[in-house]
């Protein structure tokens, strides 16, 4: 069974066309923004306002990242 077929803890995924991993894979990206876009995702068919803030920490974060590499490449 290819992993697309099955989902494990629930289907708040499932009622998508893409699957949202696919996506981020598509996409090409990375730990904090891919993390931000599955919570986006899933937010109001499994997790609800947590997801939100979930999303935002994962944003807040790769904004500190980003910032820095800025920073110090002036």
């Amino acid at each position: 069974m290819a992993a697309n077929e099955k989902q494990v803890g629930g289907n708040h995924y499932k009622q998508f066309k893409y699957e949202t991993w696919d996506v981020i894979h598509d996409w090409n990206l990375g730990y904090f923004d891919g993390n931000a876009v599955k919570y986006l995702s899933r937010w109001k068919h499994k997790g609800g306002i947590n997801d939100l803030r979930k999303a935002q920490h994962y944003i807040e974060k790769l904004i500190e990242l980003e910032t820095k590499i800025e920073q110090e490449g002036k």
